[in-house]
């Protein structure tokens, strides 16, 4: 038979009231009968029923991180993030994939509500109203991070995306480059890879801005169309909205005999591993990956534990970081 809490009772001659304050932390015990107390939970072995506790207190003490790609190197340093603050405040994070499909996202929202979770981390591509509308039915806290909500609807974790693609072309353009592409999604596939295209081309008024569309973004299918674009057009400059496609870029520009930096300098977003390693290392707009975890995390227990909250759209800095590609 599994140990109780009657067993830790009778066993450190205490109620089992008192075993439970000693358990959960909700009062001050003696030291010398919580000592007891804790000798006799190792003594019997027992473990709490995290269910029961949750069942009883209305709290389970378990965040939900729903993220599009769980293999995705952004998303790796972002939970870590998310998990660091958690274990912190005493929460344990359930990780899924969505595989950025909108249907399973919101019947994922769905199975955190069954499981009872006390809020949820959400990061999407695009944020629909079916989404938000299951968000509303769960009534469960959520927290947005790296993913923006043009109405502002729910609280969010991200970067000035919009400003950051400016940044971006206007580096490239004090480097002297005259034909500038910004390498991105399909519109209406990422909502951050649109503000940054839209924040590149409010930089570009007086000259055009190429465009080149990768479907979803991935590498292979984006090389292809990148090198096919890059024969065609003399660039000098590219943009890409993440470290894949720069990774494209780069290898593109090579497959057509032409050299990074010296025939087209590349500028990506993110600053994941794959910056650093592929040659020419790649300049990036650097974003802050753990923070955007550590700091939704914060949010979230703030919202849980009715702490003030200043601010419910927080934006965090990027920064430029110049390596080898320009």
């Amino acid at each position: 038979m599994p140990v109780t809490i009657y067993d830790v009772a009778r066993e450190a001659k205490v109620s089992m009231a008192t075993v439970s304050r000693v358990i959960n932390g909700t009062a001050v015990v003696k030291d010398e009968t919580k000592k007891r107390v804790q000798d006799a939970i190792a003594r019997l072995g027992y473990r709490p029923n995290a269910v029961a506790r949750g069942l009883a207190s209305k709290r389970t003490r378990t965040i939900g991180v729903i993220v599009p790609d769980v293999s995705a190197a952004f998303v790796a340093e972002m939970v870590r993030g998310i998990e660091d603050i958690a274990t912190m405040y005493d929460y344990h994070i359930i990780l899924v994939n969505s595989d950025a499909q909108v249907d399973r996202e919101v019947s994922l929202v769905g199975t955190m509500w069954e499981k009872q979770v006390d809020g949820i981390i959400y990061m999407t591509n695009v944020l629909s109203q079916k989404e938000i509308d299951a968000f509303e039915e769960a009534q469960i806290p959520v927290v947005l991070c790296a993913t923006e909500d043009p109405e502002r609807r729910i609280p969010s974790v991200n970067i000035d995306n919009y400003r950051a693609g400016r940044d971006a072309v206007n580096f490239l353009l004090e480097k002297e480059c005259k034909e500038i592409a910004f390498v991105t999604t399909e519109e209406g596939e990422s909502v951050v890879a649109d503000r940054r295209l839209q924040g590149a081309q409010s930089r570009m008024r007086d000259q055009e801005l190429h465009v080149i569309r990768t479907g979803q973004g991935r590498y292979e299918v984006a090389l292809g169309i990148i090198r096919e674009y890059l024969e065609k057009h003399p660039l000098d400059g590219v943009v890409a909205a993440s470290d894949e496609l720069g990774l494209a870029t780069i290898h593109a520009v090579q497959d057509i005999g032409r050299h990074v930096p010296g025939d087209v300098k590349v500028i990506a977003f993110d600053n994941t591993r794959l910056a650093t390693m592929i040659r020419p290392e790649m300049t990036v707009i650097a974003q802050p990956m753990y923070d955007f975890g550590a700091v939704s995390m914060r949010l979230l227990t703030k919202l849980l534990q009715d702490e003030p909250v200043d601010n419910y759209s927080v934006t965090l800095l990027h920064n430029i970081l110049e390596r080898k590609s320009t």
